[in-house]
């Protein structure tokens, strides 16, 4: 497998229009691990965020308080963003299970790309976005990096309002 990244993804502005119209994420390879970036972005993405979150690792009952679904398709609704935290060989596997279900996004995490998924998403009508945060992106868009150090290059005293 070529190591070239050929697939150019969405823009800033687009990524925000996704996040915009989100109202439910999966975390698909959800860990009962705090060191997990998993369990991190759950625990911001339920404390810091308007999504309905839900957990998907079939070895795992109960995260946070939630429970853990085994599959995307056993969730109690279809989520708009599949949130993915799994090995580069899963990813082209966990594409079809979310084209299978009727997500609207496919979100690989920061340090995931897989063309082969991108493609099978996309070619289904899902957005794709690879090798970013769904929490960073969240917080840069909503004024939240600032709380973690980093410089948002936003000024404004004003919050945006998630739509």
């Amino acid at each position: 497998m070529s190591t070239q990244r050929t697939w150019v993804g969405p823009s800033a502005p687009e990524r925000l229009g996704i996040l915009r119209g989100t109202r439910s994420i999966a975390i698909v390879g959800m860990s009962n691990k705090p060191s997990r970036a998993s369990y991190f972005v759950a625990t911001y993405l339920q404390s810091s965020s308007p999504y309905r979150v839900y957990f998907v690792n079939p070895v795992l009952d109960e995260v946070l308080g939630q429970k853990v679904y085994p599959s995307l398709a056993e969730l109690p609704e279809v989520p708009d963003l599949v949130d993915v935290f799994r090995k580069d060989a899963d990813l082209p596997g966990v594409a079809r299970e979310a084209v299978a279900v009727g997500a609207k996004t496919l979100w690989l995490q920061l340090g995931s790309w897989n063309e082969e998924a991108a493609a099978i998403a996309e070619d289904a009508g899902l957005d794709v976005v690879m090798d970013q945060c769904v929490k960073i992106e969240h917080a840069r868009f909503h004024g939240g990096l600032h709380l973690a150090g980093f410089n948002t290059g936003v000024i404004s005293s004003r919050r945006q309002v998630l739509a």
